[in-house]
Order: structure tokens, then C-alpha cells, then sequence
């Protein structure tokens, strides 16, 4: 007997539409290349996994930079409240932690997507893993089913992609559905990492000068080729021998790759390394320290306030000589150190790869998608929901709960498209 709904992908989003699907229900079908489901959320929030971001709709949205005003509605009915009720429904009990992010309490991954999982197979949904999808079937303008990669083909009333983006592609988000998605007549933008380490060329980073120095609590600017900034975050960061990482460096990296896609290059991260003072109060303040020690070498003084491996680097930069009293530098000076402490150039030749990128920016056009079903604009029958949509955030929750709240809605809808279908199907055929 064929299923009233096949969902393509088992990743969060795919998980998330076949319960919908089932609970509406719908005699659901799950597939998915890989052995097992939820290897992605298996690895998300550092093997804890951050189910959601405890902010109501408006506030979700703004950490979603890639049309997150997309998912206005999808979160509207379907946000963080109500996840966290799931998985409470389900007794896993989940915790708060910094920003809002949410945790289980077990600190572990699999106890998500053994929830997930488990919810599946009560709602009978049949779940078939080593499945490879190799094309989704159209007929009589409707999505009809899929073939497998063995040939086999399954019809049903409504399918739903939730195959993911580019990122991560061990964990199986290798692009299938944007194919599909082109067949069934929607453009796909144009595919670029996000949330991924950013690459520099600067001499003291291909030294490795400074690399495994940790930065807390900084701000990074992105700025184009004029000086203009594209966006600003505050957090940690990490030196590397290719660039710079960290979640303030993650969160800019997407700046980055639009700002030379759009050929306002060169870009260079600013990093404010004392947002919470100004460069005039940074200024006095050495200048203060310099009056009480006057015989103190820069190196020395410096060191009191920058992180020790960076001195060297910050004082060349500077034009201070290090082994140099403090009694003779100058006011002016000291402000060019102040100035450069609080926009320290670092430039970007990009990022490292989309397969190398947490998140993938780009994907199946939302303009041609309803933002309250996930439904083609294009084709009846057919749902995307997760990555695959051109919708991306931060990390921090928001990405896994785009793909919950899409998921959600993209099952639901795909059950009502289905009956639909068959009671139509059905009165045609008396």
C-alpha cells in the first residue's frame, strides 16, 4: 500500500514533518540515504544539541539573517514555546543556558534524536534508512512519489525535501533536493557557506603568529572595500593558522562572502578588542600608567591591558618600540595604539568551504514557496522545509528551530494536501 506522504531526508526538519505528517493523520513514509536518522542533530551544539532558542517569534527572527522574515508565520504556530511543550510532552526535560539557548538536561545529543526517532515509530510512520532518493516523480502537474537510486518507485499523494544544504556532507546534506526542486520549476539561489571559520592572508597569520590565542568578549565589524560596516558582533573568537574562528567570527563569516560576492572588496574584519571603552578613555588610562611608572619599558606597560602574545604585533603595528620607557612616548602616540586596539584590521580573503561550513546560505527560492505550508508556488504536492530553503540564522538554536518550525508546518500541510488529493482522485473516479 503506498503512503499518503513520503518525506525525503531524516535530518530535524524531516523528523519534525513526518510526526506532523503522522499525527495529521497521514500513512507516512520516511526516507533517507544514510544507515541512521538524525546524524546531523546528532552532532549539533557540540554533541548536546541546542533544540531551540528560548525568544519568542519577533526576537527568533532577527537571528535569522537569511529571510527570517520568511518564517513570520511558521514560527508564529510553531516556535520555540511550542518545542520546548514537546519535548516536555515527551519527558525530556531541557535547561537554559546563556543567550537564551536550550539544552537537555542530559547534555547529549542523542537524547533528542532518540526522542525524535522514538515519536516516529509510535506514530507508525514507516521508516526505510540506505534509501537513496534519485529523483522525486511529477505527473499530471502534481508531485506523484519518488524513485529510488534501485529504480524502485513509490507513489503518494504529497512530498516533502527536508534533503538539507551543502554543509556537513558526511552527515549526508550533499544538495539532492536542489535538483529536484529546479525540476519541478523553482530557481535556487545561489549557495554560500555561512556560520564557518574566516580566511586571511595577513603574514602574521600565515606565520601563525598569534594562532590558538582566544579572545573573549570582543566585537568584530565587518567592513567593505570603502570602509562602510555590513554587520557588527560582539563575543569570543579564536586566532587559527588559516583565519579567524570562534562564534563572533562564525556569526560575521556570511558578511564576508556577501561582500566580496558583491564586489565591495576587499573586506576586512575589525576586531574591538575593548568595546566596553572608548579609545580616548584606553588612551588616558596608559597615559595615567605611564605618569605613575615613567621608567617602565611600552612592552611592559601594554601587557598590563593586551593579551601578552599580542604586544609584539599590536606595537609594530603601532610603530612603538617595545624595549622603549614609557616617559617618552607621546600623547599621540598612545592614541594610535588606542585606535588601533579598538579596530585591529585583520583582512579577509573569505571563508573556508561550504562543506567545511556549519550552515548553507542560499537554496530553494521562498519567494516561490507559501510561508504558511512550505507548499510549491510551482508544483501541487510538492514541500520543502530545513536547509534546503533558502533561510538561514546564527548559531544558537535558531537554524535547528527554522527547521523544526518549517518541518512542523511542511507535514502538517502535506497531510491536508494529500487527502485532498485522494478525495479528489476518488471523485473523479465515480
Amino acid at each position: 500500500m503506498n503512503p499518503n506522504v513520503i518525506v525525503v531526508g531524516g535530518g530535524p526538519s524531516g523528523l519534525m514533518a513526518a510526526i506532523a505528517a503522522a499525527e495529521s493523520g497521514a500513512d507516512t513514509l520516511l526516507l533517507d540515504k544514510g544507515d541512521k536518522l538524525g546524524r546531523k542533530l546528532g552532532i549539533s551544539g557540540g554533541g548536546r544539541c541546542n533544540v531551540t532558542n528560548n525568544k519568542d517569534a519577533a526576537e527568533l527572527i532577527r537571528f535569522l539573517p537569511g529571510n527570517g522574515r520568511f518564517l513570520h508565520s511558521a514560527l508564529s504556530r510553531f516556535g520555540s514555546r511550542e518545542i520546548i511543550e514537546l519535548f516536555e510532552s515527551f519527558g525530556i526535560a531541557l535547561k537554559e543556558e546563556d543567550h537564551g539557548r536550550m539544552f537537555p538536561v542530559t547534555d547529549k545529543a542523542k537524547t533528542v534524536v532518540d526522542t525524535l526517532v522514538n515519536r516516529v515509530r509510535d506514530l507508525n510512520v514507516r521508516i526505510r534508512v540506505n534509501q537513496a532518493v534519485g529523483q522525486v516523480l511529477f505527473d499530471g502537474g502534481r508531485a506523484s512519489g519518488v524513485e529510488l537510486k534501485s529504480g524502485e518507485r513509490i507513489a503518494a499523494g504529497a512530498v516533502v525535501v527536508a534533503t538539507g544544504g551543502k554543509s556537513v556532507p558526511h552527515t549526508g546534506s550533499t544538495g539532492d533536493g536542489y535538483a529536484w526542486a529546479e525540476l519541478a520549476g523553482h530557481s535556487v539561489t545561489e549557495l554560500y557557506p555561512t556560520e564557518v571559520p574566516i580566511t586571511s592572508d595577513e603574514p602574521w597569520i600565515r606565520d601563525r603568529e598569534l594562532q590558538g590565542l582566544s579572545l573573549r568578549e570582543v566585537r568584530l565589524t565587518v567592513l567593505d572595500g570603502r570602509g562602510k560596516a555590513a554587520i557588527a558582533h560582539e563575543g569570543d573568537m579564536i586566532f587559527t593558522h588559516f583565519g579567524l574562528s570562534g562564534p563572533a567570527a562564525l556569526r560575521c563569516s556570511q558578511f564576508v562572502v556577501r561582500t566580496l560576492r558583491q564586489g565591495k572588496g576587499p573586506a576586512t574584519v575589525a576586531i574591538d578588542l575593548f568595546p566596553g571603552e572608548s579609545e580616548e578613555q584606553l588612551a588616558a588610562a596608559w597615559m595615567a600608567a605611564a605618569r605613575e611608572e615613567p621608567r617602565k619599558a611600552v612592552k611592559t606597560l601594554v601587557r598590563q591591558k593586551l593579551p601578552e602574545r599580542m604586544v609584539p604585533l599590536a606595537l609594530r603595528k603601532a610603530e612603538l618600540d617595545p624595549e622603549a620607557v614609557v616617559a617618552g612616548v607621546s600623547k599621540g602616540a598612545w592614541a594610535a595604539l588606542a585606535a588601533l586596539c579598538k579596530s585591529f584590521p585583520v583582512s579577509a580573503t573569505g571563508t573556508l568551504s561550504i562543506e567545511e561550513a556549519f550552515i548553507t546560505g542560499g537554496g530553494v527560492n521562498v519567494k516561490e514557496v507559501d510561508p504558511r505550508t512550505m507548499a510549491s508556488k510551482r508544483m501541487p504536492g510538492l514541500f520543502f522545509c530545513g536547509e534546503v530553503l533558502d533561510v538561514h540564522g546564527y548559531t544558537g538554536g535558531y537554524n535547528i528551530t527554522a527547521a523544526f518550525a518549517t518541518g512542523h508546518a511542511a507535514g502538517t500541510a502535506a497531510a491536508a494536501s494529500a487527502f485532498a488529493s485522494s478525495a479528489v482522485d476518488g471523485a473523479e473516479g465515480n
